[in-house]
């Protein structure tokens, strides 16, 4: 937890860009994942052993935890791997490893690294916490918990005053915002099945997400159901509620989306911090929510419900096969050069146009992410308001160009003519 006191911001970092977008935009702390064995070893491109040092480099200087996440089913062949990346885990310092494996658990604690419980032991109970408590300080429990029975586990910890390895009582956390699956706290086998490629090992083929026809064997029967893609949830969303989830006493609220893009990261991450804040300040409000809630829409989301917290027992399901975002980006060109004198970046236009008031986005593995309007600008040494594929232009930047940066415009989608203040 937060030297603050507050509910830990965790955020999702499935590569360097991702990572500094966590770390410019108040993230308490990070997860990701190392090569396989890790829950999304398929949807982002991952670190490497060779990465943990530089990882634990930027967030040590920021004082932001690191988290490695070793959560998938583990079989006798993987028992040397996960040997080797949490020998590395430990010697780069990294905060702590998130696992349900036996054997992951088991390793780490003999070489006495900080553990957390990975929702996919879908902890639902106080006794269950306790077992646990036998090797780790943090549990993430079950999504499919209502706040009333987080919370009931919360109280009864302090009460019983259940501690881990540390001497600490059990820090619960739990999901705040991000992707759904319809399995029961993300254990699925419709992948394995159709494709060979399993969600359990971080490979999922998402086959939720499409639009499926029922048909009845004995008839022939259809049943298309309209609108909705049957299995597909829609995104979870808290913030509109997020008093109610840091009253429960949870320690820790966890944003997925390791395999999203990095502006999502940013949008979500800094949207939450301001929400967390207001919460401690006393300056939390409607008005306030509705403005964070346009913020989260502008980026990847399949529509947003608040899972089973609020008591509902059946899900939310997407209307649309993707994003329903109300803006995208557009790839217009990459840095070539920096001019640190006069804090000018210089880029390629490589596709499309680019014109004076366009919002522009530029990512990149230690720019992280940065967004704002395109006020003035050269075009191939003159000063011109468009720019088109194959011009060389410079901007005034207030971070330092490198060469690895992309250079993106953001457009409006169907999705901005919509209501999307809840």
């Amino acid at each position: 937890m937060t030297n603050s006191g507050q509910i830990e911001l965790m955020a999702p970092a499935g590569n360097f860009e991702s990572l500094q977008a966590a770390i410019d935009n108040g993230a308490d702390s990070v997860y990701f994942g190392v090569d396989q064995l890790n829950m999304r070893a398929r949807a982002s491109i991952n670190f490497t052993l060779d990465d943990l040092p530089e990882i634990v480099k930027r967030c040590e200087a920021k004082q932001v935890r690191t988290y490695l996440t070793l959560n998938t089913i583990i079989y006798d062949h993987d028992l040397s791997i996960i040997k080797t990346l949490l020998d590395a885990a430990k010697a780069a310092h990294i905060t702590a490893v998130i696992a349900m494996d036996q054997a992951v658990i088991a390793y780490a604690k003999q070489i006495g690294i900080e553990i957390h419980i990975s929702t996919q032991i879908n902890i639902t109970n106080i006794e269950t916490v306790k077992f646990y408590a036998l090797f780790a300080d943090t549990m993430v429990m079950s999504r499919e918990l209502s706040l009333r029975q987080v919370k009931k586990i919360v109280e009864q910890i302090e009460k019983e005053e259940v501690r881990g390895p540390s001497g600490n009582l059990i820090e619960v956390e739990i999901f705040g915002h991000g992707a759904l699956c319809m399995a029961v706290s993300g254990k699925c086998y419709l992948s394995l099945h159709s494709h060979n490629s399993s969600a359990n090992r971080g490979a999922c083929k998402q086959n939720c997400r499409k639009k499926y026809t029922v048909i009845d064997q004995e008839s022939g029967f259809e049943i298309e159901v309209d609108n909705e893609f049957m299995m597909s949830p829609k995104d979870l969303c808290t913030l509109d509620f997020l008093d109610q989830v840091i009253d429960t006493g949870v320690k820790v609220l966890k944003i997925e989306g390791r395999g999203r893009a990095p502006e999502y990261v940013a949008t979500v991450i800094r949207t939450y911090r301001e929400a967390i804040n207001a919460y401690y300040s006393g300056s939390f409000s409607k008005q306030k929510v509705t403005d964070w809630m346009k913020s989260l829409h502008k980026v990847y989301n399949r529509g947003f419900w608040s899972g089973y917290y609020l008591g509902q027992k059946l899900g939310e399901w997407s209307e649309a096969n993707g994003s329903k975002a109300t803006q995208k980006k557009v790839y217009i060109g990459k840095g070539v050069h920096y001019f640190p004198k006069t804090s000018i970046g210089e880029f390629k236009v490589e596709a499309y146009d680019l014109k004076i008031g366009d919002t522009i986005l530029i990512t990149g593995p230690t720019t992280g992410v940065e967004e704002f309007e395109l006020t003035e600008m050269l075009v191939n040494d003159k000063g011109e308001n468009q720019a088109t594929k194959g011009d060389s232009i410079t901007i005034p930047l207030k971070f330092r160009l490198r060469q690895s940066d992309k250079l993106y415009k953001i457009v409006k989608t169907e999705y901005a003519a919509e209501n999307v203040t809840s």
